[in-house]
């Protein structure tokens, strides 16, 4: 009985205090949810102890063997990773990245496990790229019933959520959202995350929207771009035409310790829960831009659009002042 009180107690607070930054009291359902959270918590192994394995444990494999390599064995499990976009265009691309790893993290955890996943989001970042939506998040691969969002007001609240998180060991993962490059979050902030992730053994996700490329602590940077996806693969392996597919991501690996950045195009499969390794030349001529209307496209003119006239020309100007007079 005591190991369910203290779980029930852990969430519940740790909830009541993202309602708490968020600047709206906790309502007595939301109460009772979290109770019964907790109640499914407590019945899994205990997660405030940190994975202290082999190696090979600390890592998150993508069973992609060349990104896996660049990665050093694949994601770690204990530090920090940043996830970064060009501008809020490319944020959907950035976002499902992450979203991707998060799934793969859920699902890697040990059989009888409850692993939720935290999504510390920024409000400003929330109105330009868009909010987690709960029937996207289940089609892309996550557990809705164990994925939590918390959208603090101040930047200095929702570092202190995601080191409070890390510190819980409930979490599979936590993604913490930023909007650019805030000055209030730099090179001391990054490493004092990337300490708590490694003293938890739990990953930490940053997810840098629009931000350019700063020093910061952690142990890979990715940039995430969009990439055009391929057909739907049918079960006999054949393409179905003028179908779309899976999400297709292009990653480049801008911080690690290869002697040059590298780029892979990854597409997710979501019901799988897996990555695939696309030919980055048949991606490139995967694209091919078209006509907006299928139909029958129009002869090319032959003189061209008529040109604009010569400024300065007067017409009729002696009928208009025949009629002036």
């Amino acid at each position: 009985m005591a190991r369910p009180a203290l779980a029930q107690e852990r969430v519940f607070a740790l909830r009541e205090t993202i309602a708490r930054l968020e600047g709206r009291a906790l309502p007595e359902q939301a109460a009772a949810e979290a109770g019964l959270l907790a109640e499914r918590l407590a019945e899994c192994p205990d997660r405030a102890v940190a994975p202290q394995g082999r190696a090979e444990e600390a890592r998150l494999k993508t069973d992609v063997a060349a990104f896996d390599q660049a990665l050093e064995g694949g994601l770690p499990r204990d530090a920090l990773t940043e996830i970064r976009s060009l501008g809020f265009r490319h944020a959907g691309a950035a976002s499902g990245f992450a979203l991707s790893l998060a799934a793969l993290l859920q699902a890697a955890e040990p059989d009888g496990t409850c692993s939720p996943v935290l999504w510390i989001g920024e409000r400003m970042g929330g109105g330009e790229a868009g909010l987690p939506y709960p029937p996207g998040l289940k089609a892309f691969g996550l557990d809705i019933s164990r994925f939590f969002q918390a959208l603090p007001q101040r930047l200095e609240d929702a570092l202190w959520l995601a080191e409070a998180a890390l510190d819980s060991g409930l979490f599979a993962a936590t993604l913490l959202e930023l909007r650019g490059n805030p000055a209030a979050f730099g090179l001391t902030e990054s490493r004092r995350l990337s300490l708590r992730a490694k003293a938890a053994g739990r990953p930490l996700l940053l997810l840098r929207q629009a931000g350019e490329e700063e020093a910061s602590s952690a142990a890979f940077r990715i940039l995430a771009e969009p990439a055009p996806a391929l057909a739907r693969r049918l079960p006999d392996g054949s393409m179905l035409g003028g179908s779309i597919g899976h999400p297709v991501f292009r990653l480049t690996l801008e911080k690690s310790r290869n002697p040059a950045p590298l780029s892979f195009f990854l597409e997710w499969n979501p019901h799988d829960r897996r990555f695939l390794a696309l030919d980055p030349a048949r991606q490139a001529q995967a694209f091919e831009p078209k006509a907006a209307h299928s139909g029958a496209s129009f002869s090319a003119s032959a003189d061209r659009p008529d040109p604009a006239p010569a400024l300065g020309s007067v017409l009729a100007f002696e009928r208009a002042f025949e009629r002036a007079s």
